[in-house]
């Protein structure tokens, strides 16, 4: 549809909601249907609110459109709620599970005792609310509580509509900055960009212009560069070479090259963001990034320069009691790994699947403990860390948990003033972690304790930026030991053997196993052969052949979430076909969520003490209580409907996401249709996250894609020479 410069009539509807059919609280993108005045029957209306319920009184302005599927919609360019007035609606908004711990059968209750005088006596008199049977005093303070925060989101999307903010930014902007949001947007705007996923420098631009902010204002400018350098972070890096920074902020800002000169030298100035060199580029970097990874330096060559926190040992003699103990021959590889780490004050250990990594790591553990050494092991994921704990026998702790999370800030407990209490600290599956948690890890080390980084160096680098595994192996400052021998137990598997070919840039071997296998490909041209193939696996072949659980043994890892064979649609078919909803469910977000639903978290949840990548179980689903409840790993975490924004149903997960955590059986889409995603470190990264089984399903031609592109475009770091040149490292810090 076009837009003449604003000139087009949009029509106004205004009506009840009867039914909220869907609600993202994440972008607040609805679907109504609404008693509309002057319509006959219901009406479906399309728009975007931050909190929608049944019963409200809504105003919209927009147009008329026929969708294909949907048929005719009312498209709401603008939406304004307002509380309902007739009992039938107000009954209606108080039990839809907007106030959590009100269902429809309190929703009656309230209704009766106090008619339409409800909203009255929860904003002027909310002793009373405790006249109604069953309401005590937390579930009334917790009923006060969310009116008033629904009363302020309605003022702050009244001020934002007046400046010209959508309805669907306008829900971000309030998520992000809750009831500070009107005055961050008038000392700011620009802070929208850096702080909101989604938002761009042009929304911001936007509205910066209602405001009146001219096009040249330094505060835009400025603004322009961080956001070019946050662009990067997300792509890993840490900074950008001047020479695209340059060119890509004049042309964000569409102003000439010196504004943008003078803007980054007040940038500058002010530390927000660095200049220095990586190699022989001048880069410029954020402010926080540069320093973390200076600082992990630092910590490194601290570290490196303190003696062994314990006496000698005599390898000669630790080595053949250790095999005596565990009953195993340590190779040639092993038994020199063992007997540096144990001279090391820093060591990193990296390699393949079986390599004996964990050979390694046990004996090294053993030994230590047995000279009453106090050892702290970590791991970036919940998975890991418990995978740790299996592997080893000795507790391993997420660094989050480690680090002792504050629930309230997100910040940790444990650093300098208060340091982890220990001689050794093994961190596993250390390419998943990024500069920022690096730095809050070491920052918490004890000057006197020695480190163990385990990691293979071969997978996905982190989501968030740098590669500071990558960068302590390249920097050459650390001892390192890269196991590659295959062990003979292992080399019979053959998804260890395929993960090592397509490390080496070759196609592992897809014909069809003769006889007893743990890796299989099928073929499948396009998503449409691809989907039902990959159902009949997890569903019925995979269950009968191997006798694994479908959905607490096999995962499908996806290269990516959108498109046909992607995480998003793989798991409607998954829910449809292993786990169909009965009556206790709750649609929520765009997904269902039904007792026995697979789950995983998708960002870091302090109070709850749950966390990005951790998968669970739903036990059970309560529509009048408003709540359900997840099981972790054994641990029961109650989510109210309003929270279900973070948990998706977890049949099929990225690859991106599967970091850190094993399977017994994994089956992974590989298709054409992912040409953008298809690198060698993420095929690898998939298959070795299978224990018993791997399963690649689509096309030859997609999997040579993969190995044959080593993409890992190098990221933009200085770690690796910090940690190289260790005087420039500290000379920096005296000066900074």
């Amino acid at each position: 549809m076009t837009d003449h410069g604003g000139s087009q009539e949009l029509e106004v509807l205004a009506g009840l909601v009867e039914r909220v059919t869907y609600h993202n609280a994440e972008n607040g993108f609805c679907v109504l249907r609404a008693k509309a005045r002057g319509h006959r029957d219901l009406v479906t209306v399309v728009g975007h609110a931050a909190i929608i319920s049944a019963g409200e009184w809504i105003t919209a302005s927009g147009e008329w459109i026929n969708d294909r599927t949907h048929g005719q919609q009312f498209k709401a360019r603008f939406m304004r709620t307002s509380a309902p007035s007739s009992i039938e609606g107000i009954e209606k908004y108080l039990g839809s599970g907007m106030i959590r711990g009100i269902g429809p059968v309190y929703a009656k209750k309230m209704v009766k005792a106090f008619g339409e005088k409800v909203f009255d006596v929860i904003e002027a008199e909310p002793d009373r609310l405790r006249e109604v049977t069953g309401i005590g005093a937390v579930r009334a303070k917790r009923i006060t509580d969310a009116w008033a925060e629904q009363k302020v989101i309605r003022e702050i999307m009244v001020f934002l509509h007046s400046h010209g903010v959508g309805t669907a930014r306008s829900v971000r902007i309030y998520k992000t900055y809750g009831v500070d949001a009107v005055q961050v947007m008038t000392e700011n705007p620009y802070r929208l960009a850096r702080d909101i996923r989604g938002i761009g420098f042009k929304t911001a631009d936007a509205i910066a212009m209602k405001l009146g902010i001219e096009k040249t204002a330094p505060i835009r400018v400025r603004a322009g560069i961080s956001y070019a350098l946050t662009e990067a972070m997300d792509e890993g890096h840490c900074g950008l070479p001047v020479d695209e920074l340059g060119p890509l902020a004049v042309e964000l800002l569409e102003v000439p090259r010196e504004l943008v000169q003078m803007a980054l030298e007040l940038e500058l100035t002010e530390g927000t963001v660095v200049a220095d060199t990586v190699g022989d580029t001048s880069c410029v970097f954020l402010g926080g990034l540069y320093n973390a990874e200076r600082r992990i330096a630092e910590r490194i060559q601290g570290l490196l320069g303190g003696a062994l926190p314990w006496a000698a040992i005599d390898a000669d003699k630790a080595l053949p009691w250790i095999e005596q103990k565990t009953g195993l021959t340590l190779a040639p590889s092993q038994d020199a790994a063992i007997r540096l780490a144990l001279a090391s004050k820093v060591m990193v250990l990296t390699g393949g699947p079986g390599v004996g990594k964990t050979t390694i790591v046990n004996a090294i553990l053993r030994i230590l403990a047995a000279k009453g050494v106090e050892m702290l092991l970590c791991a970036p994921t919940g998975r890991a860390a418990k995978r740790m704990t299996e592997a080893t026998g000795f507790e391993a702790k997420t660094i989050h948990r480690l680090l002792e999370t504050d629930p309230k800030t997100g910040s940790f407990k444990r650093g300098e003033e208060h340091p982890l209490e220990c001689e050794l600290l093994v961190v596993d599956e250390t390419s998943m972690v990024d500069v920022m948690l690096m730095q809050a890890l070491l920052k918490a080390v004890p000057p006197e304790a020695a480190l163990l980084i385990v990691g293979d160096i071969d997978q996905l680098p982190s989501v968030g930026p740098g590669q500071v595994l990558a960068d302590i192996i390249s920097s050459a400052a650390v001892p390192v030991v890269r196991l590659t021998e295959v062990f003979r137990q292992a080399a019979q598997s053959r998804i260890i053997t395929s993960a090592h070919r397509i490390n080496q840039g070759l196609v592992p071997d897809l014909t069809r196993p003769e006889g007893d296998s743990d890796f299989f490909f099928v073929p499948a041209d396009d998503p449409e052969a691809a989907v039902p193939r990959i159902v009949e696996l997890v569903k019925t072949r995979i269950p009968q052949r191997f006798g694994l659980d479908p959905v607490r043994d096999i995962q499908v890892l996806c290269p990516m979430n959108r498109g046909g064979v992607g995480a998003r649609s793989l798991n409607v078919e998954l829910q449809a076909a292993l786990n169909p909803a009965g009556e206790r469910k709750v649609e929520r977000f765009g997904w269902t969520f039904a007792p026995g639903d697979k789950v995983m978290q998708i960002e870091n949840d302090y109070e709850k003490d749950v966390y990005n990548g951790d998968i669970g179980y739903i036990d059970d689903v309560d529509p009048d209580a408003g709540e359900l409840n997840v099981s972790f790993d054994g641990r029961s975490v109650t989510y109210g409907f309003g929270e279900l924004d973070t948990l998706v149903p977890a049949y099929a997960v990225t690859i991106h996401k599967s970091q850190g955590s094993e399977y017994p059986a994994v089956v992974i889409p590989v298709l054409t249709q992912h040409y953008a995603m298809l690198q060698r470190n993420l095929l690898y990264t998939g298959i070795t996250r299978g224990k018993r089984l791997v399963v690649l399903v689509g096309q030859k031609k997609a999997i040579g894609i993969a190995v044959r592109n080593v993409s890992g475009r190098r990221r933009w770091s200085k770690l690796n020479e910090w940690l190289a040149s260790p005087q420039d490292a500290a000379a920096r810090t005296a000066t900074g």
